[in-house]
């Protein structure tokens, strides 16, 4: 039987329909939580091989890396997969959104680097992970994610690969449907709902 990713996203619980309050504020019917894969090694080790066949021949790099805190579990076994190292690109301070390589990481000039992360909705990890990579004189060859919420819209320069892809509507706090106005609203990476 073919690999379904959205259906292991289903199977694992990680697509998840009802009230939620996104990082950016506005409001969502669907969101997809990728520790509910991410914490299952089996699961993780399955979609990775998938990003790799899916990947084919850019795939063939020196170095897998992954912006934290997702994207460290991503390059790490998407690295084990392929024989080859990890390296992660953390922010230059908390709240920036500027990353490096810390903790002594290097990573030589003309590196072929394989960038990798979870769930992209605006690109801006991703982005600062590639500029982590030219900013040692590496190469990022491609990027692959598992989910790409942005539509379709984000471009790097270099080949995106997603697993799968979704275009999920939001809406401001203030001109919410009615159907999603009366539901209780979760904030992910939380369990705390307001019934407000």
């Amino acid at each position: 039987m073919a690999y379904d990713f959205i259906e292991e996203l289903k199977r694992v619980g990680a697509l998840k329909q009802g009230h939620f309050v996104l990082a950016s504020g506005r409001h969502s019917e669907q969101y997809v939580e990728k520790f509910d894969l991410l914490r299952q090694p089996q699961a993780t080790e399955q979609a990775c091989a998938e990003m790799i066949r899916a990947l084919g021949d850019l795939a063939q790099v020196d170095l897998v890396v992954g912006p934290t805190t997702g994207g460290i579990l991503l390059a790490f076994e998407l690295g084990r997969q392929l024989g080859l190292p990890a390296a992660y690109a953390e922010r230059v301070q908390d709240g920036a959104s500027e990353r490096e390589f810390k903790r002594g990481t290097f990573v030589a000039p003309g590196t072929r680097v394989l960038v990798v992360d979870d769930v992209m909705t605006t690109g801006g990890s991703v982005q600062a992970t590639l500029d982590a990579v030219a900013a040692v004189d590496a190469e990022a060859v491609a990027v692959a994610l598992l989910v790409d919420r942005s539509g379709g819209q984000a471009d790097f320069g270099v080949p995106l690969v997603a697993l799968a892809e979704f275009d999920i509507e939001t809406w401001p706090a203030d001109d919410l449907p009615e159907h999603l106005a009366a539901m209780p609203v979760t904030k992910p990476g939380t369990t705390a709902s307001d019934p407000t």
